[in-house]
């Protein structure tokens, strides 16, 4: 059986840092035996369908091939079709893309998975909000009161290394390309 995975790419192409050619990563990508990989943007987002369905297994892969061909110490978050679609359809309503207000899914890697998470972060609710779904945290403020948040110095702490960042637009593409990808 065959698995359709997204693989999220930590600190790809950021700031002018750890820049990677997506064209040159899809190659990378189908050299480890991958079919059907489609890279979105320039960010480190490449869809793929794989043979193995161990997500674990797969994410050290990928790692050690971003360490030997690209000098990349990066995490690698992976999600298949089934994650990314329960994780889609439990979106809030409320995220409209409202351009007055600032959407993110913070995805998780499974080392700190946890709903217990939220303890940790210390959230200004009177102007953003941190919701737990499984694999991902959805982080939402106005875009008026972004740099007042506290979600906006996650970047500062240690679990930041276990995670990595989409908006909503970027979260919502790569599940209808990874749906398109299983007609």
């Amino acid at each position: 059986m065959v698995t359709t995975f997204v693989a999220l790419l930590r600190g790809v192409n950021v700031g002018g840092n750890n820049m990677i050619s997506m064209s040159s990563l899809k190659k990378s990508f189908e050299t480890l035996g991958f079919s059907d990989v489609v890279t979105y943007i320039n960010s480190g987002n490449i869809i793929f369908k794989s043979k193995e369905a161990d997500a674990r297994k797969l994410e050290i892969k990928i790692e050690k091939m971003l360490a030997q061909e690209y000098q990349l110490d990066s995490k690698v978050v992976l999600r298949s079709f089934a994650e990314m679609e329960k994780l889609v359809q439990s979106l809030p309503r409320t995220w409209t893309g409202d351009s007055g207000w600032r959407y993110n899914v913070i995805f998780l890697r499974h080392t700190i998975d946890s709903e217990k998470i939220l303890a940790e972060l210390e959230v200004k609710k009177d102007i953003e909000e941190v919701v737990y779904r499984p694999g991902a945290l959805l982080w939402s403020a106005q875009v008026s009161d972004m740099t007042r948040t506290n979600m906006i110095k996650l970047s500062s702490r240690k679990m930041c290394q276990d995670m990595t960042i989409r908006n909503l637009n970027t979260t919502r593409k790569l599940y209808e390309l990874m749906k398109k990808g299983l007609d």
